[in-house]
């Protein structure tokens, strides 16, 4: 196909009332219901909404990668070309040449078999006209465009051999390979640290640049739409709810849903002064959907008119940048407020029962101190021998004071979660560990048995840490059978749902009926079971929605207030921890580099390491992030 010629004021990508349905045994499930966008050259365009708010498969079905029992309807026009009805051949002469598109797993996006010179080259040759020793000169310098080092060396390696960060660079020179007119970035910094995520954006900014490309960016982090988007569509349920000039639409919010979006989102420029303000309740499940506003069952301002039709999208006010809302009380929101009242009132949180006393007073609930781990480096196939050694944890020393959070930070191999193995395993082979005043190293197994009622763990992914075979009441009960509790377990059981904001009619339903938020409150109830002092938190929320994440950050903070708990909270994402966090830990290379008072970390960085993380943090407010 030749690439047409367009005007910079003429829409690379009309999209207008798209709708894709799928059919299931409970009906048909409406997962886009009239999606309409214009998408400009050189401009970025950032959808956001919630998971099941239909972003990604808005991407697919303009992509073409939809199965062929969805059901497709609307228009799309790729430089005047409708590319709805197309068929897979057809679409495999745009897909790569005209649209490119970076996907959110680079892993499964990548073949494993092949080297990455042998899938760029393919997808060179699949476009251009060039010799098969031509095309690996463009790859070559394809892996120098996206920062690739040594690129006519690594040209020769696997998929596996490069990290995260480089894998998802190797997907971005596959996707900008033949200069597509329209670069589709679907989630792509998710899994990644704070550092990479940063690089990756430049990159893809590079990229945009290099080939004039109009960009679409979809992704849950309200912060990665404020440092890289033009333009910002929200969508919930299916459905656009607002659209407008990215300043417009954070500055000046005319949807409940967006609010609450913003609302929910930690600030790491900015002081905890109060809880987030969590959107309350689930997106509707997308079947046999009745004619009224989806969001009104978790609007706090929602009007009986809301429930009798939906709103479309309707312009507010006479701006020159058009500012569309699907809100029948927009015109009476102003700065996230209607009649002078926030539309989301934060929670209120318990009183700490340990708010008088400071933090010297406090009894230590772990203390470490010259903890050492080590791996050996080995050699050889059939004979290994070492050949140097890595040092995970080079004499880390930190304590935690009873109702304290502590924080560790740091990119991915760092030496966080081995750090966490090493104290959750209460045997140190290298330096001391203390549990409420008792050194692990001195117990007898029966003692460090008794010990891991004192210390439990939050894993990263809710759904894998929970036995899908089990109820909610023999996953929490789990543990209080197995370190002999003597109390009514079916008592304790309902109190700890309760205590975790669970309804106790759930007790009977298996890991598999409750979304992420809900699943991460299991885990927390069955680690909060045996009556911990201290709680270890492996980056629980980073596999949770934004809105979702913002209740769980909360319920932490409110046991943590309530009953006393110490923390010991490993993430990447630095905007949870200033949230969550008194003390925070910066780690590089196995050692701590700088440790302190969270708010003074935070706003007075002294270590060179530290600044670099903090100026990569993506913050919720594009005129902050771009200055």
């Amino acid at each position: 196909m030749s690439q047409l010629s367009v005007s910079q004021n003429e829409p690379v990508l009309s999209v207008r009332d798209l709708t894709v349905n799928f059919p299931s045994e409970a009906g048909s499930v409406s997962a886009v219901r009239g999606v309409s966008f214009d998408l400009l050259p050189g401009r970025t365009l950032g959808i956001v909404g919630e998971s099941g708010s239909g972003k990604s498969v808005t991407s697919m079905a303009i992509m073409g990668l939809l199965p062929v029992y969805a059901n497709i309807s609307g228009s799309v026009l790729f430089q005047g070309e409708q590319l709805i009805g197309k068929t897979d051949s057809q679409m495999s002469k745009i897909r790569g040449k005209g649209i490119g598109m970076i996907f959110q797993d680079p892993l499964s996006a990548l073949t494993p078999v092949f080297d990455i010179g042998s899938q760029l080259v393919e997808a060179i040759l699949a476009h251009q006209k060039v010799s098969k020793a031509q095309a690996l000169k463009q790859a070559i310098e394809l892996l120098d465009l996206v920062g690739i080092p040594e690129p006519h060396l690594r040209i020769k390696s696997f998929p596996h051999e490069f990290s995260g960060g480089m894998r998802q660079r190797v997907v971005i020179a596959i996707a900008i390979a033949n200069n597509p007119r329209v670069l589709i970035a679907d989630e792509p910094t998710t899994a990644l640290d704070v550092t990479i995520q940063a690089q990756i954006l430049d990159v893809i900014k590079l990229a945009q640049r290099e080939t004039g490309a109009a960009c679409i960016m979809i992704t849950h982090d309200m912060g990665v739409v404020a440092q890289t988007a033009d333009d910002v569509l929200v969508m919930y349920a299916g459905r656009p709810v607002e659209k407008g000039d990215v300043f417009d639409v954070f500055a000046q919010p005319r949807m409940p849903y967006t609010i609450g979006l913003l609302g929910s989102t930690p600030r790491p420029d900015v002081p905890k002064t109060e809880p987030l303000t969590p959107i309350v309740g689930n997106p509707p499940i997308l079947v046999n959907l009745k004619d009224e506003c989806q969001f009104a069952p978790r609007c706090p301002v929602a009007l009986d008119d809301c429930r009798s039709q939906e709103p479309v999208l309707l312009k507010i006010g006479s701006t020159e940048k058009p500012h569309e809302s699907a809100c029948l009380r927009a015109d009476e929101i102003s700065d996230s407020m209607i009649n002078g009242e926030k539309l989301f009132k934060p929670p209120a949180l318990s009183e700490s029962m340990l708010a008088d006393v400071p933090r010297e007073e406090r009894k230590i609930t772990l203390e470490v101190k010259d903890l050492h781990k080590e791996f050996p480096l080995t050699k050889g196939a059939l004979f290994k021998r070492k050949i140097g050694t890595v040092k995970a944890v080079n004499g880390l020393s930190f304590d935690i004071r009873e109702g304290e959070c502590m924080s560790i930070v740091g990119e991915s191999g760092c030496g966080k979660t081995t750090t966490l193995l090493e104290i959750m395993d209460l045997n140190p082979q290298n330096g001391l560990l203390k549990l409420n005043g008792k050194n692990a190293a001195e117990m007898s197994s029966k003692e460090r048995r008794e010990a891991r009622k004192d210390v439990q763990i939050v894993f990263q992914d809710p759904m894998s840490s929970l036995n899908p075979r089990l109820t909610v009441r023999e996953v929490i009960a789990e543990p209080l059978h197995s370190l002999g509790y003597e109390g009514d377990v079916d008592a304790r059981v309902a109190e700890l749902m309760s205590l975790v904001g669970l309804d106790s009619s759930q007790i009977d339903r298996f890991p598999g009926h409750f979304s992420g938020g809900q699943r991460q409150r299991i885990g927390l109830a069955r680690a909060l079971a045996t009556n911990p002092s201290v709680i270890v938190l492996d980056e629980p929320v980073s596999a949770l929605d934004v809105s979702i994440q913002a209740g769980v950050i909360n319920l932490l903070e409110d046991l943590k207030l309530k009953l006393g708990l110490s923390f010991l909270f490993v993430a990447h994402d630095l905007s949870v921890v200033r949230h969550l966090s008194d003390r925070v830990a910066v780690m590089y290379k196995g050692e701590f580099v700088e440790e302190g008072d969270v708010d003074e970390v935070f706003d007075n960085p002294q270590h060179e390491y530290t600044k670099k993380l903090l100026n990569a943090i993506p913050i919720p407010d594009p005129t902050v992030a771009r200055r």
